[in-house]
């Protein structure tokens, strides 16, 4: 398997994306023999750490991998984006779009450009792409794709969960539903899974359900028309998949897949069911190509998770699962991308193969806190030491992946490990909305303080006063006339205005922790180039490790001081200074180590099958 890497002589090349694998974690597990195989492949050419985007975020990441282009090509910015003519804040991802009203709505890629299994196809080379985030609606190409990151619930959200209770007081939470019941603590409790909305009524569409005590202490039974009738639910455990139909209209219907997990049985029911995944059989909109792929691939491995955030993160924020329970949920949804890896490979003889792991990234968002006894997230929680090696149990865990991809190698096959980004710890927010209010750049409606009157959404700005704004996770738009259905910026002092934000955000201090909190700003012209670049926020925002956005700036909110602590059991982040978090890369032949960045990973599959890469490509092939 050993050798320089040499187009002529490969006819495979295996991708294994590890999503947010840190290089300051690795690298010491290295040292001590805890990652064979890893270490395998660091012994045999080294091991890299290679330059991400900016912003270090996994969809933006993924796309110049794919593309071998910065976010200016392709034109992934951000996990949000907003409608400049509208303020209205939307997924960065993917959108849908409607003709008219006879047609039916079709998905858009927010990803643009030509990937490598583009050109791979053009030049008769097949690709098996399993889950690579922005490719939703699936690229057509040569071979099989099945999409990742970007894919909706049937809601058509990131994630929306439902949590089911008899308690007379309780709320929904962030991404969540909450349904009330009527259980009186002895007969069935008739109630229904929520589907998508109708787009004229915005009505729920439903399937009821019926939840019956079954006569073994701490087991409930669910009745529905779905796939099983009946299932079986224990306490404090994940149910398996039910299979549910919604009639959407008479001649349409949406099917669903939905676990449970019990919370409690008596005196009175506390259920939290999943997001509802598309099913892979028959998803409601194509989630992969061939369209049939997904059906043959659930036939081989079993019904799966097609959300493009499979680990419920959002249950364990809300406080709605333990950490354990979100572990356990994990656990699942590594076995089946497993499943899917090695069901793939064993029918892999040429061609590139990808497939990607998110949960690493998932497991350090929620559990980093864990690492560091002094992170605000702790206060008023137990110690749980068990779960201060969750991290690197998940490392270990990769490296089992690596070593299962290893029985597919030959000698005329490459192998690429790769994270996208690396890790590090999120103590700090940054309300960059109330700097930029603070700073006179942003202004409330009359009547309306910093806080919580000021709402999110950029629901309390005064467009007709502001000339600059935040929302997302990576940088500040101006109020730009011509652009901003509102703006009052003149062109011509777009970029000075730009310069000087970017200036006056640089170095920015966290005087309670007596720590820098901005890294540097800086105008996106600086940082971007392509078709695409203005579509980018005008100002980008690199934050030193340890701080990030808020979570109120994020959504277009205007809080009512400049940082403060993130309780959040979202703990961990990337979203920094990209020279701060690079990712970590390593493959099985000698490969150029001198400054790799993701915008080089496609040229260099492409070189290995003698194939040249796009026009617009800004890499090089990392052969030596």
């Amino acid at each position: 398997m050993d050798g320089a890497l040499s187009g002529a002589a490969i006819h495979k090349v295996i991708v294994i994306g590890l999503d947010g694998l840190e290089p300051s974690l690795v690298e010491p597990m290295l040292a001590r023999g805890e990652l064979p195989h890893l270490e395998r492949l660091a012994g045999t050419a080294g091991l890299a750490r290679v330059a991400t985007t900016a912003p270090a975020q996994t969809p933006v990441a993924w796309s110049t991998f794919a593309t071998g282009v910065n976010p200016g090509g392709h034109g992934v910015f951000d996990f949000l984006r907003r409608d400049p003519a509208t303020y209205r804040i939307d997924s960065g991802l993917n959108h849908y779009e409607q003709k008219n009203a006879l047609l039916p709505p079709k998905a858009v890629n927010q990803r643009r450009g030509t990937t490598v299994w583009d050109l791979l196809t053009a030049a008769g080379v097949p690709s098996t792409v399993l889950r690579c985030p922005c490719s939703y609606p699936p690229d057509r190409l040569r071979g099989s794709l099945l999409a990742g990151m970007g894919v909706p619930d049937l809601r058509g959200g990131f994630g929306t969960s439902t949590y089911y209770t008899a308690e007379p007081d309780a709320a929904a939470r962030e991404s969540e539903n909450l349904v009330a019941l009527a259980d009186d603590g002895l007969g069935p409790v008739t109630t229904h899974v929520i589907g998508p909305r109708n787009p004229k009524t915005r009505a729920d569409h439903r399937v009821e359900v019926q939840l019956v005590r079954a006569s073994e202490a701490g087991v409930l039974t669910i009745r529905s028309p779905g796939e099983p009738r009946e299932l079986h639910v224990r306490e404090g455990e994940w149910s398996g998949w039910l299979k549910v139909k919604f009639k959407l209209g008479p001649l349409q219907s949406a099917h669903g897949l939905v676990r449970f997990l019990l919370i409690r049985r008596d005196p009175t029911i506390l259920l939290y069911a999943s997001p509802v995944n598309f099913d892979p059989a028959a998803p409601l909109f194509p989630i992969s190509a061939p369209p049939e792929f997904a059906r043959k691939l659930a036939d081989g491995v079993g019904k799966f998770h097609t959300a493009g955030f499979v680990e419920d993160h959002n249950g364990l924020i809300n406080e709605r699962i333990s950490e354990e329970q979100f572990l356990a949920q994990c656990d699942d949804a590594w076995r089946e991308r497993r499943a899917m890896m090695e069901h793939e490979l064993a029918r892999f003889d040429s061609g590139l193969f990808y497939c990607l792991f998110d949960t690493p990234d998932r497991v350090q968002h929620m559990l980093w806190r864990f690492r560091e006894p002094e992170h605000p997230a702790n206060r008023g929680r137990p110690e749980t030491p068990a779960l201060a090696t969750a991290i690197e149990d998940h490392y270990r865990r990769s490296d089992e992946v690596v070593g299962q991809a290893l029985d597919h190698v030959d000698d005329r096959t490459l192998l690429v490990v790769l994270s996208d980004h690396g890790f590090s710890s999120f103590q700090r927010q940054f309300h960059l909305n109330s700097w930029l209010h603070r700073e006179g750049l942003l202004a409330l409606k009359p009547g309306i303080a910093p806080g919580h009157e000021a709402g999110e959404f950029l629901q309390g700005i005064d467009w007709e006063k502001t000339r600059a704004y935040a929302m997302g996770l990576s940088g500040v738009f101006l109020n730009l006339q011509g652009r901003e259905g509102r703006g009052i910026v003149a062109a011509e002092d777009a970029e000075p205005l730009r310069r000087a934000i970017a200036e006056k955000l640089t170095g920015v201090r966290d005087d309670e922790r007596g720590r820098t909190a901005v890294r540097s700003a800086r105008p996106r012209d600086r940082v971007y180039s392509g078709p695409h670049v203005d579509e980018a926020p005008d100002v980008i925002v690199d934050y030193a490790p340890g701080h990030r956005v808020s979570w109120s700036s994020s959504m277009g909110g205007v809080a009512g001081s400049l940082h403060e602590d993130n309780v959040k059991k979202w703990s961990g982040d990337h979203c920094i200074d990209p020279a701060a978090t690079p990712g970590v890369l390593l493959m099985n032949r000698t490969f150029r180590r001198e400054g790799p960045s993701l915008v080089d990973l496609a040229p260099t599959i492409l070189d290995a099958f003698g194939v040249e890469k796009g026009p617009l490509m800004e890499g090089s092939s990392l052969k030596p």
